[in-house]
């Protein structure tokens, strides 16, 4: 059996028509299979390689680190440099940003997004001592139970019981907004709606889910596991609004490329996983020193070589390149974008024709008539047109 059929009979498959790509290879904004024809990646694995495929900084960082040593102990209990080095450039990063509760000092590393959610949602119970918490209709926060208790119910009818005590809400419904109470623990929302369909949120509203949330004592919780690290234009999509979360997500493309995930938040409010119980949450492989050293890297590299306004104008000419009768259009700032083209099936055809042509997107799993466009913040403007030229010709042929 060739390896394709080994991955079918093999690999765990996650749908009946799983795309079964295979790349040999991977460099800056390409994906090269194994007769060595290039493909423009215009969804960075889903957000994660930001900085492109394989940089050179974290590529070697992850050398340097793995020749120097890999674990050591359970998260929290040794000093090792990577954690500490990447938590102060992250907790650096927003050290303009008040919360109600003080600044966010602390991070708490993880493996995945998934994991970052999970933490928050422990945090947030135990620090208010509250069990209900509100996510938003057509928003994604994970796979695993308690993550997915907080998704849509097409995922998760057929895992229940899942967490109870969980309500739904509807983004930009002002009215709704009082449905978080003195009962609610934490609210978890996306300043930016990913697998919704890139979906934005007006200033207005996170102004007044800002307010309700800190009328309620509730956790507000912006999960930025997509629209983090530089995605939308800045390193965080809530600079943008100026209103501040209590805690903070972040996974995919921090890591360059690499497993790890983090939640963030003030001492005051961290501080409570340290006792009653002690170890309140623990992880062994979170913050693997690997991982840590890649994400600097990362982070260091998105600080040097990105403009936070270049990447806002390459999305603006993505938006520009992308006139076609058949797409309705292009929502989304930065380079988190989606192409709104029509039905599921008609959308399926479009993507084919790109990625047979050496363009690789996708669509959402909340929004199957947009196509996803997410390439690494590296892609040059030929880049960038090219891949465009190829998308209205699919949409011609298809």
């Amino acid at each position: 059996m060739d390896l394709r059929q080994v991955f079918l009979k093999n690999v765990a498959q996650t749908s009946q028509f799983p795309l079964a790509l295979e790349f040999t290879k991977a460099e800056g904004v390409y994906l090269i299979d194994k007769e060595g024809k290039e493909y423009i990646d215009l969804i960075s694995g889903i957000a994660v390689s930001n900085m492109g495929h394989c940089h050179p900084d974290v590529v070697k960082a992850i050398k340097n680190q793995a020749e120097t040593y890999l674990h050591q102990m359970v998260y929290g209990e040794f000093v090792q440099a990577p954690q500490v080095q990447l938590a102060k450039a992250l907790t650096d990063s927003l050290e303009d940003y008040e919360t109600p509760y003080g600044k966010i000092d602390n991070v708490y590393f993880v493996n995945s997004g998934t994991e970052a959610v999970e933490g928050a949602m422990k945090l947030a119970k135990r620090f208010t001592g509250r069990t209900e918490i509100i996510s938003f209709q057509k928003a994604y926060h994970g796979s695993s139970q308690g993550a997915l208790s907080l998704g849509d119910e097409d995922f998760k009818r057929n895992f229940r019981p899942l967490l109870p005590e969980i309500r739904k809400i509807e983004r930009e419904n002002f009215e709704q907004l009082n449905r978080i109470s003195t009962k609610t623990a934490a609210v978890f929302f996306e300043p930016i709606g990913g697998e919704s369909g890139v979906k934005p949120t007006s200033p207005k509203y996170i102004r007044a889910l800002r307010q309700r949330c800190t009328e309620t004592g509730t956790v507000l919780v912006f999960d930025e596991i997509q629209s983090g690290l530089g995605r939308t234009g800045n390193l965080w999509a809530f600079e943008d609004y100026q209103i501040v979360p209590d805690v903070l997500l972040s996974a995919k493309g921090l890591g360059g490329g690499m497993p790890i995930g983090a939640f963030m938040a003030p001492t005051e409010i961290m501080k409570v996983l340290r006792e009653n119980p002690i170890l309140g949450h623990i992880t062994t492989f979170g913050g693997h020193p690997v991982s840590c050293a890649a994400a600097l890297a990362n982070f260091r590299a998105w600080q040097r070589e990105i403009s936070p306004s270049e990447t806002k104008r390459k999305g603006e000419l993505f938006k520009k390149l992308l006139s076609h009768p058949k797409i309705k259009s292009v929502r989304g700032t930065g380079l988190m974008l989606a192409a709104e083209v029509g039905d599921f099936d008609y959308l399926l055809k479009v993507i084919d024709h790109t990625i047979k042509n050496g363009v690789v997107t996708d669509w959402f799993l909340y929004c199957d008539d947009s196509m996803r466009i997410a390439p690494p913040l590296i892609i040059s403007d030929e880049q960038i047109a090219t891949a465009c030229k190829t998308i209205l010709s699919a949409l011609d042929k298809a």
